[in-house]
């Protein structure tokens, strides 16, 4: 079980920051978002917020299987919440500063419930629209969350949608296909009682050494044990790697769908997100790439991009009041 804490208490996340341009730097306590708990099934969630009582849109971040909550506020929740998104940004189980409920075998199903509670109880408190935005693995989570949610969805973006179902993107995803070819059957083992709660590193599951292109930069993400350095239970592997879908791609008619694809991507290039994207047609899908951009994008102009190419989107679903201040360089 992992301590309760916040990122108060650790430093990794300011080590990868240092790797980002300036402007996406927190230089003030102004900069750092409000930290919250949530309580879900014994966990005690994590929450990056950002309040903007008078935004007229919202922005729930999820995070994939190398990176965690805080890592997305410094990439994209803060400066949407400078051009005035209100965003929260969510450490899932198993990964960033939240604690996982004890003697607890955490699953993909997990997130998938847990994304889709929280969306609901957002809602619950406050009527404004919400949109889902996933880096990585987080992006076929929010179409997970979107297909099981009972409330709204206003859009999902994604970096990236990956049908693991799909043995080749499997098997592209996975840290070199001859051993996808022998470590994925072997994750049956996570069904098992008493195997379940195993771990393993995920440097060794995923190509998790072509996160970032800058080497320096990678080396500190790896580091992190509450992202890129995770280990994870073969229970949250088994069935991370054998999702449950709600709804097809074919009949998905729940949101317009938004893919910004790092254009410099060394984990997952673009077809392996079209191998599924390209399925869905009943609801409009945009594709936009993100000039020099590694999979956890540290780079301009890919950054700006990236959030330029998310605000034109929200504000096409939900008009804004006002024209709002674009992202400005810390002082």
């Amino acid at each position: 079980m992992k301590a309760q804490t916040s990122y108060r208490n650790q430093s990794a996340w300011t080590r990868v920051q240092s790797h980002l341009p300036e402007k996406y730097q927190f230089k003030s306590a102004a900069d750092v978002p409000e930290e919250e708990t949530w309580e879900w099934h014994g966990h005690k969630i994590h929450l990056d917020r950002y309040r903007r009582p008078d935004a007229t849109a919202r922005v729930i971040l999820f995070h994939g299987v190398g990176t965690n909550g805080r890592q997305m506020s410094s990439i994209l929740g803060r400066p949407l919440a400078q051009s005035g998104i209100e965003t929260v940004s969510v450490d899932m189980p198993g990964y960033g500063v939240t604690e996982v409920a004890s003697g607890s075998n955490v699953t993909y199903e997990d997130w998938v419930q847990a994304g889709t509670d929280f969306v609901a109880a957002e809602m619950a408190r406050d009527s404004r629209p919400i949109f889902l935005y996933g880096l990585s693995a987080g992006g076929m989570l929010t179409y997970h969350v979107a297909s099981r949610s009972n409330v709204p969805i206003a859009g999902i973006i994604g970096m990236t949608f990956l049908d693991l179902r799909d043995r080749e993107v499997a098997l592209g995803a996975t840290l070199t296909r001859w051993l996808g070819r022998i470590s994925l059957p072997m994750l049956g083992l996570g069904k098992v009682p008493g195997l379940r709660s195993i771990k393993m590193p995920m440097r060794l599951v995923g190509k998790m050494h072509k996160l970032i292109n800058d080497r320096a930069a990678c080396r500190e993400i790896m580091r992190d044990g509450t992202s890129a350095g995770n280990w994870a239970q073969l229970s949250f592997l088994q069935d991370f790697m054998n999702p449950k879908f709600d709804i097809e791609p074919e009949v998905f008619d729940v949101c317009p769908v938004l893919l910004t694809q790092p254009a410099e991507d060394g984990w997952t290039p673009l077809w392996m997100a079209e191998a599924f994207t390209k399925r869905i047609k009943k609801v409009p899908v945009r594709t936009v790439m993100l000039e020099k951009a590694s999979h956890y994008p540290i780079e301009e102009p890919g950054l700006t991009q990236m959030h330029d190419a998310v605000l034109t989107f929200i504000r096409e679903q939900v008009p804004m009041a006002e024209s709002r201040p674009q992202l400005r360089a810390v002082a």
